[in-house]
């Protein structure tokens, strides 16, 4: 039987779920399979990420439909039927029937004595689709948010105790929409305008972002990313709206030291580098030794010489010689991912409470560590790619609360008002935005000795 979308995309959910793997790599790997076939790839992106946004929707119909208790069905089975009621339940373009046929047929490939079940149940989800009972705004308004718009229940009771009713089903609608295609300009190289200008003339649908002044939306590309030559010399990158901002809250100068603690794959330090037009020098800081290397590549391609690369665990004292030494020190916080989940909707079904708390004290760790690292009048800035407080707002209370050198700043005025709320933090959120949820507070140090 040839490979098709769906069993790929079958097979991607099933490596997801058992080995915690994300999306977005397995996706990269499979598409190589389809080089030239534009439809079967965004199929199977689009199933991959539909089922996985809208996984505890689709649950609950397996559970109105499953005479069985849908918790001891195999893995492989139930996401035959995820792939399959994602399209019966959510697209229109194929009929139900082939979509049927499609299912059945992926489980006689990977669990033959399931594709009868698979088979009925998609049948009676076509059939029985406006018989299907969901839970009631009006009687339990968690429930209802949790299974119409796909969120674990417990994340759905912590985010109306904090936002209210309307602002949390804003927020969990936001997150299952798809994110725009958001690419950085590598401004050391090119230009916004000049990027804009070339994308329109090769055919193109560009515009510029609203609030980054590096950033450009592709809609609807008609290659793949990676072969569009922009991308291949360096000149653009792929980087949401939200996390663009984070360089130009540090708000580095040319002949700066700057220090990335969590440097991850450089993101951030080579844009960093590209807005002090690679004059003067960053330290860029992981405990993870791949992402290291992959960081060094992406400098080379974006043409920076100023980052020097260190695999290290910055919980830890970093020495002596990182003591006060740095104009600007960045940590971009290890975090629960919460604000990602348009690009990650597979975080929300494995994250708990417990790894919240636990993720907590790793970035109080980090963000006391990293202090030591200030000079006297240099920033000090603190980022997240989640909405928790926890993660955010607590962490800075918790160490200003500690450190009596560092003051609250506001933002530089290069970031828009609209992401700064009343406490001074940056603050931004997909249905607010339309980026991704990021956190971030600018802290200054002020006197000449740390404790």
């Amino acid at each position: 039987m040839k490979e098709t979308p769906r069993v790929i995309a079958v097979e991607i959910l099933n490596r997801i779920e058992e080995t915690g793997a994300f999306a977005e790599p397995l996706l990269d790997a499979f598409l190589s399979r389809f080089p030239a076939n534009l439809p079967d790839r965004r199929l199977l992106t689009n199933v991959v990420y539909g089922a996985l946004r809208m996984r505890g929707c689709i649950d609950w119909v397996i559970g109105q439909l499953y005479r069985g208790n849908p918790m001891d069905m195999e893995t492989e089975l139930k996401n035959i039927l995820r792939a399959g009621l994602y399209q019966i339940m959510f697209t229109d373009r194929i009929p139900g029937f082939a979509i049927v046929d499609e299912a059945v047929k992926a489980a006689k490939r990977l669990r033959p004595a399931g594709s009868g079940l698979v088979n009925a149940i998609l049948r009676n989800a076509i059939r029985k689709r406006e018989e299907i009972v969901y839970p009631s705004r009006e009687d339990d308004p968690s429930l209802y948010i949790s299974v119409v718009h796909s969120h674990p229940l417990w994340l759905v009771k912590k985010w109306m105790e904090m936002f209210g009713i309307d602002r949390t089903m804003a927020l969990c609608a936001a997150n299952n929409e798809i994110p725009p295609l958001t690419l950085r300009v590598n401004r050391w190289k090119t230009t916004r305008d000049e990027v804009i200008e070339k994308m329109h003339r090769d055919g193109f649908n560009v515009r510029p972002t609203e609030f980054s002044p590096d950033g450009v939306i592709l809609s609807n590309p008609v290659i793949p990313l990676k072969e569009i030559p922009y991308y291949q010399t360096g000149w653009i990158s792929v980087q949401d709206e939200a996390s663009q901002l984070i360089a130009h809250l540090v708000a580095p100068e040319a002949e700066m030291a700057i220090l990335d603690v969590c440097a991850g794959v450089g993101r951030k330090t080579t844009h960093l580098a590209e807005i002090m037009g690679n004059q003067g020098n960053i330290i860029a800081l992981d405990i993870s030794s791949h992402k290291v290397e992959a960081l060094r590549d992406a400098a080379k391609k974006s043409g920076i010489t100023i980052v020097d690369t260190m695999v290290g665990d910055a919980t830890r004292d970093l020495g002596s010689i990182f003591r006060e030494k740095f104009d600007r020190v960045l940590v971009d916080a290890p975090c629960s991912g919460l604000g990602t989940l348009r690009r990650n909707p597979e975080i929300k079904w494995r994250i708990s409470p417990e790894d919240i708390k636990n993720l907590a004290s790793l970035q109080k760790c980090l963000l006391s560590s990293a202090a030591t690292c200030v000079k006297e009048g240099g920033t000090l800035v603190y980022s997240t790619c989640t909405v928790m407080p926890e993660e955010n707002e607590n962490v800075i209370e918790d160490f200003l609360g500690h450190h009596e050198y560092f003051r609250r700043m506001q933002p530089p005025d290069t970031i828009s008002g609209r992401m700064i709320d009343d406490k001074g933090f940056f603050r931004t959120d997909p249905h607010h935005h339309g980026t991704d949820g990021f956190f971030a507070a600018v802290l200054n140090r002020e006197r000449n000795k740390i404790n």
